[in-house]
């Protein structure tokens, strides 16, 4: 089985208005993708999370979207590939400078919503995202969506010199070539718990899952993207950390 990062996008309340379960599910992840105020959180909330991924030991992900906070980073927006970089790297310098306050630092990158979907789709969107992350700082990972074929996507990394850290997700449904299937389609969401496990499970052993149309899908991953929004996801997440725990 192997060793799969477990991440999670955290730090998403927004001043006296409370999202997820951050202080308990981050005992149980690896990563931590924290929003940077564009879609959600503020600079108090930061600087709350990063103080809680500090005492767990959680790796810092910068966990930047598009500047729409009423739509939480979820509508697609036309930006050029500069304003792309433009708002990386105001995000990313935005947390790495909480981080570094506290004694930590950024230690990866992980587009949220509408930009990650964005940049999967759009090869031209995708080189910006990687232009951006090699300028701020190119020893950062940057953390993408598994698909069937990831060869296009490495090859844009190998020419930036930025690493990519594969995702799989463990409670969405995929299409066959290995896109997440769409919120608004029925099934595109597991809420079994067994069936999340099973997911996860599957992708750690680097067994096939079966695509939304039937037909066998591989994902070689290397981070399982978990939520800790209600206190069933957190169990969930728990789970998964103890079968993924060798003993």
């Amino acid at each position: 089985m192997s060793r799969l990062l477990l991440n999670c996008d955290i730090g998403e309340s927004f001043g006296a208005w409370t999202m997820g379960l951050d202080a308990e599910v981050m005992p149980f992840i690896d990563c931590a993708n924290i929003a940077c105020g564009f879609h959600a959180g503020d600079p108090g909330i930061m600087r709350k999370t990063v103080a809680l991924a500090l005492q767990h030991g959680v790796q810092i992900g910068a966990h930047p979207a598009y500047q729409d906070l009423a739509g939480f980073g979820r509508r697609s927006m036309a930006y050029a590939p500069e304003e792309i970089q433009d708002l990386l790297h105001y995000q990313i310098g935005a947390l790495d400078g909480i981080c570094r306050a506290q004694g930590g630092r950024v230690s990866y990158v992980k587009p949220h919503g509408a930009m990650y979907n964005d940049m999967m789709a759009k090869p031209a969107q995708l080189r910006a995202v990687i232009q951006a992350v090699a300028a701020y700082d190119a020893s950062l990972p940057l953390m993408l969506m598994a698909t069937r074929d990831n060869r296009a996507a490495q090859a844009l990394g190998d020419e930036y010199g930025v690493t990519l850290w594969f995702e799989a997700f463990a409670d969405r449904a995929y299409d066959n070539a290995g896109h997440l299937v769409s919120r608004q389609l029925p099934g595109a969401v597991h809420h079994d718990a067994q069936v999340i496990l099973q997911q996860a499970l599957t992708i750690a052993r680097g067994e096939t899952l079966v695509a939304s149309d039937g037909s066998p899908l591989l994902l070689q991953a290397d981070t399982l993207c978990v939520h800790g929004d209600n206190a069933s996801s957190v169990a969930a997440v728990q789970r998964i950390r103890q079968a993924l725990t060798p003993p």
